[in-house]
């Protein structure tokens, strides 16, 4: 919690009682929340939180690279993770919308940018890896 608070004061961001609560609700799951759980979960110890509240200060997180969102195709909704792992992608069920981390990157930053040429300048990238998960799989064969 502490290496995150201090991303956040490197960021020049001032450390509310919600982005606390968030953090700690993100590092309370065991999977990768939608603000909505993550809303329920603060919730109960701080009935005063608003869900606008806990999306605005996701994607505050998100855009200052404290949090990762990661679409689910076919769902209008976003899970969100804490980014202290460093760069990484992910596997996404397309049936239960599980995302498990990929541990390494398939990217080449080099050869990206030269196929990218010298009109776009890459500054990162992501990959969400679509398919299903183990307990899917057999009944999407």
């Amino acid at each position: 919690m502490e290496r995150i608070i201090q991303k956040l004061k490197e960021k020049g961001c001032k450390i509310t009682p919600q982005r606390r609560a968030i953090i700690q609700s993100l590092l309370n799951f065991s999977k990768f929340p939608t603000a909505l759980e993550v809303f329920n979960d603060i919730k109960a110890t701080n009935p005063d939180v608003g869900l606008d509240t806990i999306y605005r200060n996701l994607n505050l997180l998100v855009e200052i690279g404290i949090v990762n969102s990661i679409n689910l195709p076919g769902k209008d909704v976003k899970v969100f993770e804490l980014s202290i792992d460093g760069h990484h992608h992910h596997l996404v069920c397309l049936s239960c919308g599980q995302a498990d981390c990929l541990d390494y990157c398939p990217i080449d930053e080099q050869r990206l940018q030269t196929a990218a040429g010298s009109e776009f300048k890459i500054t990162g990238h992501s990959l969400e890896i679509y398919g299903y998960c183990q307990k899917c799989k057999s009944t999407h064969k």
